[in-house]
């Protein structure tokens, strides 16, 4: 018996809040069983977003939550990993090219599951960007293992009883990035695994001090 991986076009689903004249473009991927809707709401958290254009965009792996009729998605699993790493980053890219003005600059943020995601699409995507946040979740490891990805400035938030990311994590991130000379800004904050407004805060006042200096 042999195992085919076969390629077949499919569609995903992207929320998109267009500003008039915008100063940046951010684009968000939510946490595995969670939808674009929810990220949307985060991104509307940020302060100041008025003037942004704010890209959801949905994992492609969908299924229902539970016995509920609600719609919630996932990035990928292990079984055919790196296919579906390329599957996603195309994927990004073409939702970034359908949804974003061009000449803005780029950033792009996650959550949990969609850390990886948002390293993913800023780094490999076709357009980079400007800065990355990372709430919650780690590096991807691949862009870790090659020395030629060029990571842009990062913020990466940690909450103080998230079990998942763990502060050992947090560590190994910022000694990986620092050894590859990658701005880091860190807030660890008063929650578990969790979307906060001290997060929102800071994403908003990392994102505005990126643009200013572009």
């Amino acid at each position: 018996m042999k195992t085919l991986t076969v390629a077949t076009p499919t569609h995903g689903r992207v929320l998109v809040r267009e500003a008039t004249g915008p100063s940046a473009v951010v684009v968000g991927f939510h946490g595995y069983m969670e939808n674009a809707a929810i990220q949307m709401a985060r991104l509307e958290q940020l302060p100041g977003c008025d003037r942004w254009t704010l890209v959801s965009v949905q994992g492609l792996h969908r299924f229902y939550r539970g016995r509920t009729d609600e719609v919630v998605a996932g990035w990928m699993t292990r079984q055919d990993r790196e296919a579906m790493i390329a599957d996603n980053i195309e994927y990004a890219s073409r939702a970034i090219e359908a949804a974003a003005p061009a000449g803005v600059p780029l950033f792009t943020i996650g959550f949990s599951q969609g850390v990886a995601m948002a390293y993913r699409a800023g780094v490999r995507g076709r357009r980079a960007a400007s800065g990355i946040i990372a709430v919650g979740g780690d590096v991807a490891p691949e862009l870790l293992a090659d020395s030629s990805a060029g990571i842009p400035p990062t913020l990466i938030a940690r909450g103080e009883r998230d079990e998942w990311y763990t502060s050992g994590k947090l560590e190994a991130d910022l000694m990986a990035l620092g050894n590859r000379g990658v701005p880091v800004t860190t807030l660890v904050y008063p929650a578990a695994h969790e979307w906060t407004a001290d997060v929102a805060a800071a994403s908003s006042s990392f994102i505005h001090t990126l643009i200013r200096r572009v």
